[in-house]
């Protein structure tokens, strides 16, 4: 007959193993389980056309995610690029964020980046229409750091 332990160590082993397990459906770990809180960000310039939006949205992304800001060249072997459009209403909050293009092999930073664009809003106000919308490239590290395009330093 094989040994079997006394009941509270069968209990204490299963509930150990049951420990061990993933959980279904779990969110991802590492840099992008979650968009991190902004920073509060310093009021931007009203913006006249849609170059200097694209600029101001992308100054005011980085005011509000200082430490996730890539610093110096990009490595040629960027983790994940993602290409989002995102519309901005009148009073700088995010109406809409739509991804145009999201990595097939790294599936959690496209979700991560749509994150962070809303939890960044408001934005600042368009100037001269009553929304705007701008479309921005991210070079993402795989330690959920990024630079975008509109603003970033070159590639290695």
């Amino acid at each position: 007959m094989p040994f079997a332990p006394p009941g509270p160590v069968r209990l204490l082993v299963g509930l150990a193993l049951l420990c061990l397990l993933p959980a279904a459906g779990a969110a991802p770990a590492g840099p992008f389980a979650s968009a991190p809180p902004p920073r509060p960000a310093a009021a931007a310039a009203r913006a006249t056309d849609a170059s200097d939006y694209r600029n101001a949205a992308a100054r005011h992304v980085y005011a509000s995610y200082p430490e996730r800001v890539l610093q110096g060249k990009v490595r040629a072997n960027v983790y994940a690029i993602v290409v989002t459009e995102t519309d901005v209403d009148a009073q700088g909050k995010v109406l809409a964020v739509r991804v145009l293009r999201q990595p097939s092999h790294a599936p959690e930073v496209a979700p991560w980046v749509v994150k962070l664009l809303r939890s960044a809003a408001p934005f600042p106000a368009p100037a001269t229409a009553r929304r705007a919308r701008y479309v921005e490239t991210w070079l993402v590290d795989a330690s959920g750091q990024f630079q975008v395009r509109t603003l970033t330093e070159g590639q290695l």
